[in-house]
């Protein structure tokens, strides 16, 4: 068992993974079973519509939509860090939720009781199967940290990537220079 497979850890892609799904980027995994496998969310990839515009209850909200996986984009889920205003969320620890109610959710943002800076929207989600992630651990095709809520609710998202890495410190931050194509060096 990978100690770093779990809920409310950061999966940080390595600088050179070529996969498009997941080239730079930063994954939350809110659950992990090893019989059953792993779920996260791309959290530094804005998805081109905001929430408005994908649910009809919160038609005119412009809070921005973030690509969480390339798994059911037919989905939308939220995270947020606000449990005392929204009820049933799954903590993922570090003042971090996921789901919760949604009806109260939507009423809240909609009414402006909570701020854009304390709930992110994703379109689909990144899952792995049994011993999949497991398998890309030991191909190094990610690095890990522990989240927290300066990097999960960044203002700034394509700066996300490189602030984690930074989280790591030492030998790591040199990553960050590092080109998508080492050829190109």
């Amino acid at each position: 068992m990978n100690e770093n497979i779990k809920a409310g850890n950061l999966l940080i892609a390595d600088p050179f993974l070529k996969d498009p799904n997941f080239q730079r980027t930063v994954v939350l995994l809110c659950d992990h079973h090893e019989e059953t496998g792993t779920i996260g969310f791309v959290i530094n990839r804005k998805y081109h519509k905001t929430v408005g515009e994908l649910i009809s209850q919160l038609e005119g909200c412009e809070f921005p939509v973030y690509y969480g996986g390339p798994v059911q984009t037919d989905t939308v889920h939220f995270l947020h860090r606000c449990p005392n205003l929204i009820t049933d969320g799954l903590s993922i620890g570090h003042d971090i939720y996921w789901g919760g109610d949604f009806e109260t959710a939507a009423e809240l943002v909609k009414n402006n009781q909570i701020q854009q800076s304390d709930i992110r929207f994703y379109i689909g989600y990144s899952g792995w199967g049994e011993g999949q992630l497991a398998s890309e651990m030991e191909e190094k095709t990610w690095l890990t940290t522990e989240a927290n809520t300066p990097l999960v609710f960044h203002p700034n998202v394509s700066l996300i990537w490189q602030d984690s890495i930074r989280q790591l410190g030492g030998k790591y931050e040199q990553l960050i220079h590092y080109p998508l194509d080492p050829q190109l060096n």
